[in-house]
């Protein structure tokens, strides 16, 4: 009798409160029910993919010509959706419907490559997450200032340059953030994300629909076959513009670091990798599609001169109000865009704080008149806000949109996006070693490392360039 006592009790509600084992409001693994579906996860997958790096890609195919441009953009889509297709097989352990979840990406690299790739991983993966929050702390600045220099350009008819400073437009957007970073947990990020989407579908539209009419214009598409620039350059800095773009490239299709994470959000029926895969081809076609426009099109229009941040090349645009509503998409986006990244960094590291500090669980109930109260976490309070000013600090610093881009595509490419699913999907599916699938993976996994090897390389003569001329703290735009 006590025996079937406590088995009613586990699949029951208990005072209208349903039992951590009832199918009707917790998963297999005894978490609330999940909710995520294709539409919401191909937000996120959107608001991660199509970010800042979508502006820079006129200036990528200005490196790499009529033929390289598009070509490039067509082969990292179609390797980041095939090997983002391993990785959603290995969100499962063993069995794609019983196996034990992982529910970030390094988790599912230690329950399948084992933990010293899970050191190696974390390390990697966390670097280039909070290399994408200084990215966005760059790029969400630059848009602000141009709404700014847009309006002074206007009233000056062209005459007043309208340096303005960057520092306290970054400042605003770290304070921005430190507010929306108080949302607990990825999941509760979706609304954000389905928000964060729009505002990116609606500035790349603007973009192409700017660079459709600066070319009509112009009267001629301008730019050349094999790219680079007609002006007196080595052949030294051509070289290295070329393996910058490529890093553009890369930063701008790459999401695979979040995906487990995303793919956490999934209900079931029907299974996750089924949607996760429906989700990834839907969303990398969309964006593949805007990519291509934005790139060629912002191309024709500039030619070798083609701005880093496609918007910017657009000040004296009239009417005016367009260019500042593209510049106040890309802001609201940013601030979704930062969420998706740091909120795998904000759980790893609450997750082991509550590991070895039980007490940084708990929380405060703060009322709100007419609303739920506020649940206050003291330590996710305080911590995150830290994370924000240091970001905020660095991305002050070092204020280099186009460089840090490359860069952070470069490095986070081939481990994240390449190398980790693919050594997964060939342990999971058992795939033999020297068989042709498992030789073909390898190939495309060296070419990759090469590809992003020669990226970090450009990014980095960049960098070092940039660093000759410029003042900490003193940037102007």
């Amino acid at each position: 009798m006590l025996e079937e006592e406590i088995v009613r009790n586990r699949s029951h509600s208990i005072d209208g409160i349903p039992s951590q084992l009832d199918p009707e409001y917790f998963d297999d693994d005894g978490r609330p029910k999940r909710t995520g579906t294709i539409w919401t996860t191909s937000s996120h997958i959107i608001t991660a993919v199509i970010g800042s790096g979508v502006l820079s890609l006129a200036w990528a195919t200005a490196q790499l010509g009529w033929i390289g441009g598009p070509l490039a953009m067509i082969l990292f889509s179609l390797i980041t959706l095939y090997t983002s297709s391993m990785l959603a097989e290995c969100y499962r352990c063993g069995d794609p419907v019983y196996g034990k979840r992982s529910y970030t990406f390094v988790d599912a690299v230690r329950s399948i490559l084992g933990g010293r790739q899970y050191t190696v991983c974390g390390i990697v993966q966390y670097m280039y997450l909070y290399g994408s929050a200084i990215g966005y702390s760059i790029a969400a600045p630059i848009s602000m200032m141009e709404i700014k220099k847009s309006r002074c350009l206007h009233l000056s008819g062209g005459k007043d340059p309208c340096h303005i400073s960057s520092n306290p437009y970054m400042i605003g957007f770290g304070v921005i953030e430190i507010f929306v970073s108080q949302i607990p947990e990825f999941h509760n990020t979706w609304w954000l994300s389905v928000i964060a989407a729009i505002m990116s579908f609606g500035y790349s539209t603007i973009g192409v629909f700017l660079a459709i009419s600066q070319t009509a214009e112009n009267g001629t598409f301008k730019g050349t076959l094999t790219g680079g620039s007609t002006e007196n350059v080595s052949t030294t800095t051509e070289v290295w513009g070329i393996f910058q773009a490529l890093g553009d490239i890369a930063f701008a299709y790459s999401y695979s670091q979040i995906l487990i994470e995303i793919q956490d959000t999934i209900k079931s029926p029907p299974s996750e990798i089924k949607t996760m895969k429906n989700a990834a081809a839907l969303s990398v076609a969309v964006t593949t599609a805007f990519y291509l426009l934005c790139g060629c099109m912002g191309y024709a229009a500039f030619g070798e001169q083609a701005p880093g941040n496609l918007l910017t090349g657009f000040s004296m645009y009239n009417p005016a109000w367009l260019i500042d509503f593209a510049n106040a998409a890309v802001v609201i986006h940013l601030v979704g865009a930062y969420q998706v990244y740091v909120q795998p960094v904000f759980a790893f590291v609450e997750k082991g704080a509550a590991k070895r500090w039980p007490q940084t669980k708990v929380e405060h109930k703060i009322p709100i008149p007419g609303f739920r109260p506020y649940n206050l976490n003291l330590f996710r309070l305080v911590w995150r806000t830290a994370f924000m000013i240091l970001t905020t600090f660095v991305a002050m610093l070092i204020p280099f949109f186009n460089d840090v881009l490359g860069f952070l595509g470069a490095v986070g490419f081939w481990p994240l996006t390449v190398y980790y699913p693919v050594e997964m999907y060939i342990l999971q599916r058992k795939i033999p070693k020297w068989s042709p699938k498992w030789i073909l993976l390898q190939i495309i996994s060296v070419i990759c490392f090469i590809v992003s090897g020669a990226a970090a390389l450009g990014s980095t003569a960049s960098i070092i360039e940039d660093l000759k001329h410029y003042k900490p703290f003193s940037s102007e735009y």
